[in-house]
């Protein structure tokens, strides 16, 4: 990896975190046409490098992380299952990460699903257009259930965004409020998955050079400025035309890839 993979990467990542795109799959796939996927301070960059983007969510919305205790009951319960899953999983996922094509059909799949999302809570949202304060407060079990919704993001391609968001609108929560809980619910997950991964990279016996903590340093500038970009014009998008654009996006992407998979270049990880 050199200055120039790392703020691409930084930006891609910046962009697509908080997107219901799946960053992790477009990091992937980036690394892999860039020939740096196989290293392992390329995987571990593109975990660490999470943590920039979810402090723009701290940095936008820091008024509502003084709100109440009850905010960090909710966000730890949501949380609870990712730490669970994640740690029985962590061989599978780690092995579903290393395959260009489970990120492809992901990407198909979650653009099909998102296509019906509007439709699917069409009711619900001409009655939040009437009624902007309902559908706004998430109880603990609500919580709970978007923590397992948000789990399904352990398959590469899978967005954790989208996920987390269209478990909430299953729990009659409106579009805005499930998209600020998922991005809250992202400061302890990416929290959790950075220290997790960083722990592995050291016990494996790595070492960080000069370079790479410099790589690392810009990294988490760059997607922390453009994530701050990202989320506000995403949450204006949103709130107004919802998904489908999205769909569209994800479904072109996958079959895009599958065509350079098995027609143009092999993509390997």
């Amino acid at each position: 990896m050199n200055l120039i993979d790392a703020i691409i990467l930084a930006i891609i990542e910046g962009i697509t975190e908080f997107l219901p795109v799946s960053s992790t799959g477009h990091m992937i796939i980036a690394s892999s046409f860039m020939r740096i996927a196989t290293d392992d301070f390329t995987k571990l960059f593109t975990i660490v490098i999470q943590l920039g983007a979810i402090l723009s969510v701290v940095v936008l919305y820091w008024k509502r992380f003084f709100q109440s205790i009850d905010f960090y009951f909710k966000l730890a319960i949501a949380f609870i299952p990712a730490v669970v899953l994640g740690l029985l999983l962590n061989d599978v996922i780690d092995n579903l990460l290393e395959s260009p094509i489970t990120v492809a059909i992901s990407l198909i799949i979650g653009g099909l699903i998102l296509l019906k999302v509007d439709d699917w809570f069409k009711a619900n949202e001409e009655f939040d257009a009437e009624n902007p304060t309902a559908h706004t407060e998430i109880s603990y079990l609500t919580a709970l259930k978007i923590g397992f919704f948000q789990c399904l993001a352990m398959i590469p391609g899978t967005s954790r965004s989208g996920a987390s968001i269209v478990g909430g609108m299953t729990q009659k929560i409106n579009r805005k409020t499930a998209a600020e809980f998922s991005f809250f619910l992202a400061v302890p997950t990416m929290l959790g998955a950075t220290l997790k991964k960083s722990y592995d990279y050291y016990k494996a016996g790595f070492e960080l050079s000069a370079d790479q903590l410099n790589y690392l340093i810009v990294g988490n500038i760059v997607a922390f400025i453009v994530a701050l970009i990202a989320i506000k014009s995403f949450i204006d998008y949103l709130s107004k035309k919802g998904f489908k654009l999205f769909g569209y996006y994800r479904i072109f992407s996958g079959i895009v890839l599958l065509t350079i998979h098995f027609f143009v270049y092999k993509l390997t990880i």
